[in-house]
């Protein structure tokens, strides 16, 4: 009689052991820990947004398969520490979303919006011994995300700017400071700039990672092309004056109206 074929999350949970045995697994999994496998985590997450921004279903299948494995590395590193399993995982999130959702899984009424999600959140930090509002906003997120999440924070409490005239004249004093600053202090202004910069763009309801990765694109296409175009003139671009090359930019800014 044949045996039952595991399900494909068993066999990958007995996979991701196998390659953590003691005797007989790999040398370079075995030797891994929470901390030199945080990045690969990191990595795999941006891998997933990109195979998005690309809409390449084929890829996102992977990268979400590559997102997993690294779940199921972290839940396998912990149940041989006798902290949690991958079961207890699973469950921790299912009744997280649960909780979140009392208007689905509970006998609330109402629809679920951005004000009632930070509400349900505020009070699971508070159950978790949470004391400030800054409280729960990962140090390991990148820089103009985190910036974002905590003046998002600040203003649930009533620390924000009544209107957008605030943040813009910090910005114009910032700008200011930058320019008088010294060595020592210019990291410091600068980063003042930029967190001012985020709490504008916040104000019009736009996300700042979002906006400067569209911005990122944006730059990298004109460049690219700027490129293209001075080659198939016989230059090449990184030899021309700055005059020269901002003549290419303005050819690649009239091509795309």
């Amino acid at each position: 009689m044949s045996k039952t074929a595991p399900s494909p999350i068993n066999r990958l949970l007995s996979i991701m052991k196998t390659l953590r045995d003691p005797i007989n697994g790999c040398e370079w999994d075995r030797a891994q820990n929470f901390k030199t496998i945080a990045p690969y985590t990191i990595e795999e997450a941006y891998e997933v947004s990109d195979a998005i921004d690309r809409m390449d279903m084929d890829e996102l299948k992977s990268e979400l398969g590559d997102l997993l494995f690294q779940t199921v590395f972290h839940a396998q590193m912990a149940e041989e520490a006798g902290y949690f399993s991958f079961d207890d995982v699973a469950t921790t999130i299912s009744e997280k979303m649960e909780t979140r959702h009392p208007h689905i899984f509970g006998n609330e009424d109402g629809v679920m919006d951005g004000a009632r999600w930070e509400d349900l959140k505020a009070k699971e930090r508070e159950q978790t011994g949470s004391t400030s509002a800054m409280d729960g906003v990962a140090q390991a997120l990148p820089a103009l995300m985190r910036s974002e999440k905590l003046q998002k924070r600040a203003a649930r409490v009533g620390f924000e700017w009544h209107d957008i005239k605030g943040p813009k004249e910090k910005l114009e004093e910032e700008l200011i400071e930058l320019d008088e600053a010294t060595d020592a202090e210019r990291l410091v202004e600068a980063g003042d700039v930029l967190f001012v910069a985020v709490n504008i763009v916040r104000r019009y309801g736009i996300d700042a990672e979002q906006a400067l990765k569209a911005s990122n694109a944006k730059f990298e296409t004109r460049f690219r092309q700027m490129e293209a175009l001075a080659e198939a003139d016989g230059h090449v671009f990184g030899a021309l004056n700055l005059d020269a090359q901002e003549e290419y930019w303005q050819r690649v800014k009239a091509l795309e109206k």
